[in-house]
């Protein structure tokens, strides 16, 4: 099966978590990176150390008790991960009737999405998937992103997150502005990051960047590494 790749956005949405262990977890704690307003998390065993540090974060709300079909009002996306196959097989039955998106844990047929591995530097999100062929080999792919992508990805994406408005509120034409975004993409900066050299970055930038904008340079780089 090919899936439809796409970055979901839960921001202010209503999640709901159902079972708390391990891969709970790892769920949980992917979930609240991306700002949900509320996540409630069910299940019939108290939880871990390690959840309970992610419990502390008050967009959490944590019942110890069964999941039931009004679990599911109101929710934008289910995640479940219980140790019971028939628990998880109703909650897809019943995401599935309500249009509810959601994730069974090794249970892709009864998913209507599928959870890739991830590699994040700053606003950089690389997302790695074998359809479920072989999660091993999707985490071998996973490690070998984040030693090729390291933190200078991140401070490059910051660094054009801080150009790219600036530049369009200078009124110039798009073709303009393309132009010097693909400059700046295609020069020595992102190198000059990931050494560390400041000075040049700031020259580099003293180049390309339009007359009007190069008294603002150092606030652009300030804080990048």
């Amino acid at each position: 099966m090919n899936y439809y790749p796409v970055f979901l956005k839960v921001e202010n949405r209503k999640c709901l978590l159902v079972g708390a262990g391990s891969v709970g977890v790892r769920k949980l704690g992917s979930l609240l990176e991306c700002g949900p307003e509320s996540v409630t998390v069910l299940d019939t065993s108290e939880p871990g150390s390690d959840m309970l540090l992610l419990l502390e974060d008050p967009r959490v709300r944590f019942e110890q008790r069964a999941f039931v079909p009004a679990d599911l009002d109101g929710i934008f996306l289910a995640l479940a991960c219980t140790s019971n196959n028939e628990v998880n097989r109703l909650i897809s039955e019943l995401c599935r009737e309500r249009s509810v998106l959601c994730n069974i844990a090794d249970y892709p047929e009864g998913s209507n999405f599928i959870v890739p591995s991830v590699v994040r530097q700053g606003e950089l999100t690389l997302a790695v998937s074998t359809g479920g062929a072989s999660p091993a080999f999707t985490r071998k792919v996973r490690r070998e992103l984040e030693v090729i992508f390291g933190p200078h990805y991140g401070a490059f994406i910051t660094l054009m997150g801080r150009i790219r408005p600036m530049v369009l509120d200078l009124g110039k034409e798009t073709s303009q502005n393309t132009a010097l975004f693909r400059q700046l993409v295609a020069s020595p900066v992102l190198e000059e990051l990931e050494a560390g050299n400041m000075s040049l970055v700031e020259e580099q930038l003293g180049r390309i960047l339009p007359d009007e904008l190069v008294s603002r340079i150092p606030e652009l780089i300030n804080e990048l590494i």
